[in-house]
């Protein structure tokens, strides 16, 4: 690779870390000067990076959201597990196209040693018999919408087809307040302004219209809490619901959409673009730690603190396997 290429490539990794670089700490970090900082920073933003000149005292640099998608940088482990992520999200009807349209794209950018790895590789993916041949199709643009006006706290009207072959209801008419997905399927949990009650609405029949309604104040949930409020309301309408001996909260640094295929028996609440809400249970605090630990992220426990407890017992047992063994092997 060209010198310059490669050190443009090295500015951008250290970029998308989430902090601010000063230009010494670039240039210190990159092995060039300052003013060859500030002239490679020049080069991204003309390739339509948006990095933007931090004010202070030191001054630095800092790689914001765009308008657009730019090109992105990932490593070999990186690109791998995206491609197995992609493959397995495939599976799940809601965003199978677009897993698969997204899959192919990187393979096709992929070095050939990379995509000859993806090529060995086929995952099958089998859903829960109850989701096997009922996974509505979901619009990824109704998803966005309606995660907009939840955070804008916006009223809004949509149509809504109650069930398959039925004629739609007259327009709808609620304050939105979280967006949950439950075995597959994607839920809209919503106080109605005409029935003057909380209800739950398929994302898959909902038909949002424009312009959104003005702000409003969230109420507050019976139960207290999303998860108290989904669970109830489906308790013996769509399968059983499991009193697990052992439930859990926590916070996952990850997409609603990237976990949701990954948890069919969870609670999975959209906070914000890149946070969710994951509630679950197992048979044992052991277990349902580890079982959340698969999610490769950063992890906020919510509760309770046996949950926490557990973390910390298989951080301290983890961190013990991790050491070199030393004298002979049992």
């Amino acid at each position: 690779m060209h010198k310059t290429s490669a050190r443009l490539l090295a500015l951008l990794s250290l970029l998308q870390t989430p902090r601010d670089w000063s230009g010494e700490d670039l240039a210190e970090r990159l092995g060039i000067t300052a003013r060859t900082v500030r002239r490679d920073i020049d080069r991204l933003r003309e390739l339509d990076y948006p990095i933007t000149t931090v004010k202070g005292p030191a001054g630095g640099y800092r790689l914001e959201a765009g308008t657009h998608l730019p090109p992105m940088l990932f490593d070999d482990g990186q690109a791998v597990a995206l491609a197995v992520a992609l493959q397995t999200a495939a599976a799940n009807a809601a965003v199978a196209e677009d897993a698969t349209r997204a899959l192919a794209t990187l393979r096709q950018v992929m070095p050939p040693r990379l995509r000859h790895r993806i090529d060995l590789l086929h995952i099958t993916a089998v859903p829960p018999p109850e989701a096997t041949g009922d996974t509505p199709q979901v619009d990824t643009q109704v998803l966005m919408d309606l995660s907009r006006t939840i955070h804008a706290r916006e009223e809004l009207r949509f149509d809504y087809t109650p069930a398959p072959g039925t004629p739609s209801d007259d327009p709808r008419r609620v304050q939105p307040h979280h967006l949950v997905t439950r075995r597959h399927r994607w839920y809209l949990v919503a106080w109605d302004l005409d029935r003057e009650d909380w209800r739950t609405f398929r994302v898959d029949r909902i038909r949002p219209r424009t312009p959104t309604g003005p702000r409003f104040t969230p109420r507050d949930l019976p139960g207290g809490t999303v998860t108290t409020f989904i669970t109830s309301r489906f308790r013996g309408n769509d399968g059983t619901t499991t009193d697990w001996p052992c439930r859990g909260e926590v916070v996952l640094h990850l997409p609603a959409a990237e976990v949701a295929p990954f948890a069919p028996d969870a609670i999975v609440e959209e906070l914000d673009p890149h946070r969710c809400r994951l509630i679950l249970g197992s048979w044992s605090w052991t277990g349902l730690a580890a079982t959340i630990g698969r999610f490769d992220t950063d992890i906020d426990v919510i509760g309770p603190p046996q949950l926490a407890t557990a973390f910390a017992d298989l951080a301290t047992r983890y961190a013990r396997a991790a050491r070199p063994k030393t004298g002979p092997t049992p």
